[in-house]
């Protein structure tokens, strides 16, 4: 789990620095666009472009356009190999990790028939798991001990195995492989340690049942593994680094075309919601392309290196993450793309980036919390539901499979629904304010009255 976080903090880090040095290299350019001068610009959309039309027609030549002035840039190649670093490193960093490991501690209750601590040890030992016995007075003390967290796990006299909250079948850990390694040999050395058993009856009882695991938190939302935590972790990550990305990169596109006025050439042969829209295609193609490509990398490294990060982690939870990272994408494009319409200057884009970036930080920052407790709080489902905070919060819930195929269904109906109301309302601030110049345009104002430019 560690070292998911230490590989969360480099990318933000790094994205930051990056996205300084891009605005800062643009800026000193006095607002020259990253997609050429106003000449070169109409130079293509007046060239051979034109005579042939795409699969999507003009709202296709405009996407082909951005794809490929975003994949020739230097940041974007630059933000691709640090994330395919970073994805790496936490993938095989553990992997090579030869560390000890840290010896499970398991209460020991007395009771008549209670087993020895050199048979725990000994159940550990098979396992490979590093095991300490710690006695325990009574049932209560070690509860107690096992709510905080004293010991790992409490065996009593009564013949049941203890744990805090429930062992996910899935879960591959230390604890969970010991959990059932003693319920089923303390549940064979209870049938026949007294009875002075022959091998053959002793063969015939290896078919009982185990002991009982009780949890002292009840149902079916209890932790699920530590891996398991961590896919979770690394799909909210991926969806947020993305975005903030890839958003920034929209907005600051939208606002260097009108203060350079590429966009007048543009509109001259496009419609403006078809220059809008094959943007917003174009930009959204390259995030698929860079997420597939994480992904692919992801399943690679881990199945070279033999690692265990992913082992539990089903194609429903890769392909929901990558699913949800483009209905986010969809939702916030058409916000960040109609706020760079309404302003004129880099200074007045951060003023407008930070109202529309408070949803995605609180979504963000809640879903990783529950990530990372291992258990998604009511918080977070209630979040799932919400298009601004469901790319983060549903994520979580499939993670650690809290969330039923209808209702991952219904999170993202209602994120397409509200995606087509942002869309028509974004595409009218659009058509409105681009080629409004020289002041910051209001939002009233482009909401109210028809387009005109100074």
């Amino acid at each position: 789990m560690k070292y998911v976080v230490y590989a969360l903090a480099a990318v933000v880090a790094a994205t930051a620095v990056l996205r300084r040095v891009w605005r800062a290299r643009h800026g000193q350019r006095g607002g020259e666009p990253a997609t050429g001068s106003p000449r070169r610009a109409g130079h293509r959309w007046t060239s051979a472009g034109f005579r042939e039309r795409a699969l999507l027609g003009d709202v296709g030549l405009v996407a082909g356009r951005e794809i490929r002035e975003r994949v020739r840039g230097r940041v974007f190649r630059v933000v691709s190999v640090l994330l395919m670093v970073v994805v790496a490193g936490a993938i095989v960093i553990p992997a090579v990790d030869t560390s000890s490991p840290t010896a499970q501690l398991v209460g020991l209750v007395p009771g008549p028939g209670a087993p020895p601590a050199t048979l725990i040890e000994q159940v550990g030992h098979s396992q490979a798991i590093a095991v300490r016995v710690v006695d325990e007075a009574d049932r209560a003390a070690a509860e107690s001990a096992l709510r905080s967290g004293r010991v790992d796990l409490v065996v009593d006299g009564a013949h049941t195995v203890l744990v805090d909250k429930p062992i996910d079948a899935n879960d591959s850990s230390d604890k969970a492989e010991l959990v059932h390694a003693l319920a089923q040999d303390l549940a064979l050395y209870s049938a026949y340690g007294a009875d002075g058993l022959t091998l053959a009856q002793i063969a015939a009882l290896s078919h009982i049942s185990p002991f009982p695991v009780q949890s002292l938190v009840h149902g079916a939302g209890g932790a699920k593994s530590t891996k398991v935590e961590a896919t979770s972790l690394i799909g909210v990550i991926l969806i947020f680094v993305i975005l903030t990305q890839y958003l920034t990169w929209t907005l600051m596109g939208v606002l260097e075309e009108k203060s350079s006025r590429v966009v007048e050439v543009l509109l001259a042969t496009v419609r403006p919601i078809e220059l809008l829209g094959g943007k917003l295609l174009g930009i959204g193609t390259v995030v698929m392309a860079q997420a597939l490509l994480l992904v692919a990398e992801a399943i690679v490294v881990a199945k070279v290196v033999g690692s265990t990060l992913l082992h539990g982690t089903g194609p429903a939870v890769i392909v929901t993450t990558v699913i949800w990272l483009a209905l986010g994408y969809a939702f916030y494009s058409w916000l960040y793309a109609a706020a760079g319409s309404l302003a004129q200057r880099q200074d007045q884009v951060q003023l407008l980036a930070i109202p529309l970036g408070v949803p995605m930080i609180f979504g963000y920052i809640v879903a990783l919390t529950g990530a990372s407790s291992g258990s998604p709080s009511g918080l977070v489902k209630v979040l799932a539901y919400l298009p601004p905070t469901a790319p983060f919060a549903m994520t979580t819930l499939v993670g650690f499979g809290a969330a039923s195929w209808w209702q991952v269904a219904l999170s993202a109906g209602e994120s397409v629904v509200a995606t087509v109301g942002v869309a028509v309302l974004a595409a009218r601030v659009y058509r409105r304010a681009v080629l409004r110049t020289g002041t910051r345009v209001r939002l009233s104002e482009v909401l109210a009255g028809p387009p005109r430019t100074s």
